[in-house]
């Protein structure tokens, strides 16, 4: 027997978090019971979401697939959006259920992952993983020495600690410069957090790296492409997964 939360991701139902929410919330049954955090399951267990029973084994054999779509700034990450706005969830193949690993605020650009391994997704997106995330970022201001030094030794944000594992020069001229950064998490707006806690604006951020996977030059913005079978690879071996 699993966690109920991690059979429903691995079935491709949604990431961990999502089904502890919804367990909290009451709208999750096993054998007809209400189920609390911590219970466990097994795939021959009858367990519905808001009523409707949904099949833990669907996708147990199926082999992982990962996508890769280039988002483009005001696509939304969400399922729904009570402005009608347009949703990244829309953009998808329609062949499998996508669990999205992360996700990007509205005015962020760039590359996104999605899987139909909602372990694998779980894992990669869990801070004990330590993957890599790569931005490019635009940035207003005139920036020295000594504010790359504090980024990459770190800030205390209100939400605690944070720091860029590398940042480099990537170009541009007058007030306007582009720089690569790196970060080992993925919290809320934490790359503009940490520029905006020194006085500078971040004009324009593009993510084009996750782990080893690197935003194609030639993906087009909302278009997206399936990832080859070594670089799938990739992501399952960087958190010690089978496909």
């Amino acid at each position: 027997m699993d966690r109920l939360q991690k059979l429903i991701a691995t079935a491709g139902y949604g990431s961990r978090r999502w089904a502890e929410r919804l367990i909290e919330q009451g709208r999750i049954e096993v054998n007809n019971k209400t189920a609390s955090i911590g219970d466990k399951a097994q795939i021959t267990d009858t367990v519905k979401i808001d009523g409707r029973k949904i099949d833990l084994a669907r996708y147990q054999e199926e082999e992982t697939k990962v996508i890769i779509l280039n988002k483009q700034a005001g696509v939304i990450c969400s399922n729904k959006d009570e402005e009608g706005r347009k949703s990244v969830f829309d953009l998808l193949p329609k062949e499998s259920r996508w669990v999205m690993v992360g996700r990007l605020d509205l005015n962020t650009s760039g590359l996104l992952l999605f899987t139909n391994n909602g372990n694998l997704a779980n894992k990669l997106m869990h801070p004990s993983s330590e993957i890599d995330r790569e931005y490019a970022v635009r940035v207003l201001g005139k920036v020295e020495q000594e504010d790359l030094r504090q980024l990459t030794d770190g800030i205390e944000l209100d939400d605690g600690f944070a720091k860029f594992s590398r940042v480099s020069v990537g170009g541009g001229q007058g007030a306007n410069r582009w720089y690569k950064v790196v970060l080992k998490e993925g919290r809320k707006r934490e790359v503009r957090r940490l520029w905006e806690s020194l006085g500078f604006k971040v004009s324009r951020l593009i993510r084009i790296r996750f782990g080893e996977i690197r935003l194609p030059d030639n993906l087009r913005a909302n278009q997206v492409d399936t990832l080859k079978p070594g670089q799938v690879k990739l992501l399952l071996d960087a958190v010690n997964l089978k496909g």
